[in-house]
């Protein structure tokens, strides 16, 4: 079997090579190709997974910026890109900030203006893959990942193809946490689409353990507290959101402690990418110590986790200082941290190949959501299994959510469309419409900025 990262010079890499060590006894892994179009950084992120890499490794790892080469016969191909770099999303974010509109890379103008820069670049990757690897499967969690899966699906044809989020699955390791359960003893009832979504319920052994999970002890007060919501709020919306509706739910909030920290989330992070690939080139420059790579790369993670959504909630951040990280035991800090979406992405392929699961993914509808079209992605509770992934019928939802969902997805759309036809009307239509955005003027100012600013990056609307 071979398994193709494309987006691999990105900083989560070294998490994805601990992911693949995890599981490297549960499936038949030949060859990993991690591929990215910038060399420097490639290279780079090598050497920051070049101390995991043991003689325990039973496959081969190849390193690449030729991408016909890292498809070329692969079965299973994880898109993981950022068209830009972080540099764009520094503009996506701070550009609506300017006219008082919510900036982040996902919601609202920020998701806009990524997927625009984004879908050209993944028909190319598609049309790649359908030439030299056909029969694969890819497996996406580039951003907007529900707009990019549904470029995949709907507009490419390419139908082996699923969207991967690990927020979903975070809620529920958390709440398996709080139970003290195995996760794979619980069936989540999800639904919702990428980034916008809800845990109605939550069954174990075919009780809904929902309503005793909020009446439980302070263990679920510290879990509503992450995903920044009280049981008050909880249980008058009957369901738990996905953390990514705050924006939806306290946009006012939201704006309002973005503009009062001076930055967004790009911003904040930006430093934290320079100074891990400077030290990284430092310690290869030096002598490839390989404690120096833990740490920097340890306490590169530390900053990403101790600041996560701070800016937006107004919440303080907490890091650790390099004495507590340099005593962290790196396998232990490694496997928590790569939980998240390299281990979604090979549980995809692990129960595609060997045994089903029960898993929150990113696929087109099939009447899984009434009142969302038939080819539309959504994120909803899936089973997979014998090659195949299905969506479980949720049956009826609140109005209340299924307008909120309609409404984000009619924006979406208009996206996808005003990108297969670099149309400036239909992309000034798509954002116009957003929840977020408060009036027409303010999508114009915010879409001729995005072309001024983003260049030649920025598709050529007309």
């Amino acid at each position: 079997m071979k398994l193709t990262f494309i987006g691999a010079g990105g900083v989560r890499t070294p998490l994805v090579i601990q992911s693949i060590l995890n599981f490297q006894n549960q499936m038949p892994l030949d060859t990993v190709c991690m591929m990215d179009i910038d060399s420097q950084r490639l290279e780079l992120i090598k050497l920051a997974c070049k101390p995991r890499l043991t003689k325990g490794t039973k496959f081969k790892l190849e390193w690449t910026t030729n991408a016909r080469e890292a498809i070329q016969g692969a079965d299973f191909i994880i898109t993981t890109f950022r068209s830009g770099f972080i540099e764009s999303r520094v503009i996506d974010e701070q550009v609506p900030l300017k006219y008082g509109v919510f900036g982040q890379e996902t919601t609202g103008p920020g998701g806009f203006a990524m997927a625009l820069r984004t879908i050209p670049v993944i028909i190319d990757y598609v049309n790649l893959i359908k030439e030299l690897a056909p029969d694969a499967w890819l497996i996406n969690f580039t951003n907007p990942a529900g707009i990019i899966t549904e470029v995949i699906t709907k507009e490419t044809g390419f139908e082996k193809a699923v969207g991967i989020c690990d927020n979903p699955a975070g809620m529920l390791r958390g709440a398996a946490q709080i139970l003290d359960v195995d996760p794979d003893l619980l069936f989540p009832d999800y639904y919702g689409i990428n980034h916008l979504g809800w845990l109605r319920g939550l069954y174990l052994h075919g009780k809904d353990v929902i309503p005793d999970l909020l009446k439980s002890s302070a263990a679920i007060d510290e879990y509503l507290d992450h995903i920044h919501f009280t049981r008050e709020e909880i249980a008058l919306r009957g369901s738990i959101p996905n953390e990514y509706n705050y924006f939806y739910y306290h946009p006012h909030e939201s704006v309002e402690n973005l503009l009062n920290s001076g930055i967004s989330r790009a911003l904040q992070i930006l430093p934290f990418n320079k100074e891990l690939y400077s030290n990284l080139a430092r310690i290869r420059d030096e002598d490839d110590d390989p404690s120096k790579i833990h740490a920097v790369y340890l306490h590169y993670l530390d900053q990403r986790r101790s600041t996560y959504m701070t800016l937006e909630t107004g919440r303080s951040a907490a890091q650790e200082s390099m004495e507590v990280i340099e005593k962290q035991d790196v396998k232990e800090v490694l496997d928590e941290s790569a939980e998240g979406y390299s281990a979604v992405a090979l549980n995809v392929i692990k129960a595609l190949t060997e045994k089903p699961k029960l898993m929150i993914l990113n696929v087109p509808n099939r009447g899984a959501i009434p009142g969302m079209g038939e080819e539309t992605v959504v994120e909803t509770t899936c089973l997979v299994g014998n090659g195949v992934i299905r969506p479980f019928a949720t049956g009826k939802i609140p109005d209340e959510n299924l307008g909120l969902l309609q409404s984000v997805k009619a924006y979406e759309q208009l996206t996808i469309q005003a990108a297969m036809e670099n149309s400036y009307d239909l992309a000034l239509r798509a954002l116009s419409i957003h929840p977020l955005v408060p009036s027409f003027k303010i999508a114009k100012s915010i879409l001729d900025d995005y072309i001024e600013q983003h260049g030649d990056y920025f598709p050529k609307l007309e």
